[in-house]
């Protein structure tokens, strides 16, 4: 049977800027897509990878997580009273094709409410721009690879010219070792450096999550597409062990690692997370501990994003110099 989401749960996500798509994915506007249309400061995706972020979506095609990480942002089901495992019980999920042609409906919706703002040639070319977007993140909430028909979703998506960005917590590596197409980039976050500390930082709702999460970089080390670990660093709770850091990185032989300070912020605010203003790194903090993570891993300090307190690090001088992403290639080897 198909299962619609809870009545409760779904007014909650749309009173916070959340959009539909059928029964089980979800499109929200960006802080960064939004800065686009107004002229200002862009995505750190920008800086690093190119990403024009007035023409990036940013998407989920499931509401459940099997983690609950203090640090997200995004509402956690349990908080509300829901259970996560029920959301995406479901033998029923939509059409990959009937997604993204409603992820890209949805998106045009959400960007027309940025004509008020086009009073520049900058700002109305981007807003024209907008109509037609180039990049999707698989990223907004959840976890995108409950999806059981993932590789056709990002066929759809690549027919149409759109790069793909799937970000993955690392708890399903059969999901990883089923993928017949590749994103264009493929995540998976980097939580904690250690056993210990990942319980305590993803509280997982699952048994052996920290096997599967070892399991899930070595089928991520073996994929043949562009590789990211991200990592959110927050003050007091996953920001020590570097030398940990970096022998996951070694594991998972990323292309890229993006070093990334905590932002108090949305749900992480809920005192369930016990996690405050302060438990937030600086720039500076996070660009000294990417640099110890540089020195223990041999990967290359490459970029930076101050207004995102991000530093990126690369596996080799080939992959720094190779980080814009190459749009004749989407849906290949990159």
């Amino acid at each position: 049977m198909s299962r619609e989401l809870p009545k409760g749960l779904k007014e909650t996500m749309q009173k916070q800027g959340y959009h539909f798509v059928g029964r089980h994915s979800a499109i929200k506007t960006c802080e960064y897509t939004a800065n686009g249309l107004r002229g200002k400061t862009l995505c750190y995706k920008y800086t690093f990878y190119g990403i024009r972020s007035w023409q990036c979506m940013q998407s989920t095609t499931a509401i459940g997580c099997d983690l609950a990480c203090r640090f997200c942002w995004r509402l956690i089901p349990e908080e509300e009273g829901y259970k996560w495992n029920e959301l995406n019980a479901t033998d029923s999920w939509d059409d990959p094709a009937y997604i993204v042609e409603g992820l890209i409906e949805e998106h045009r919706k959400l960007i027309s409410g940025f004509k008020a703002f086009a009073d520049t040639e900058l700002k109305r070319r981007r807003l024209e721009e907008s109509y037609n977007p180039k990049h999707v993140a698989l990223s907004l909430t959840g976890e995108p690879l409950f999806y059981p028909r993932m590789s056709d979703l990002l066929r759809e998506f690549h027919k149409r010219g759109i790069s793909t960005f799937l970000v993955h917590n690392g708890s399903l590596p059969e999901a990883l070792e089923r993928l017949t197409e590749m994103p264009t980039q493929l995540y998976i976050s980097l939580q904690a450096p250690d056993k210990e500390t990942y319980e305590k930082v993803v509280r997982p709702k699952i048994a052996n999550s920290w096997d599967r999460f070892i399991r899930a970089l070595e089928v991520f080390s073996k994929l043949k597409t562009r590789r990211v670990l991200r990592m959110t660093l927050v003050k007091g709770l996953n920001m020590h062990n570097p030398e940990g850091y970096a022998k996951l990185i070694r594991i998972a032989d990323p292309d890229y690692v993006e070093v990334k300070g905590f932002s108090f912020v949305g749900g992480a605010r809920n005192p369930k997370r016990e996690l405050t203003y302060e438990s937030m790194p600086t720039h500076e903090e996070i660009r000294d501990f990417a640099e110890q993570i540089a020195r223990y891993s041999s990967y290359i300090y490459t970029a930076e994003h101050r207004p995102s307190r991000v530093v990126l690090l690369s596996r080799d001088k080939e992959a720094a110099d190779n980080r814009i992403i190459d749009f004749s290639k989407i849906g290949k080897d990159l």
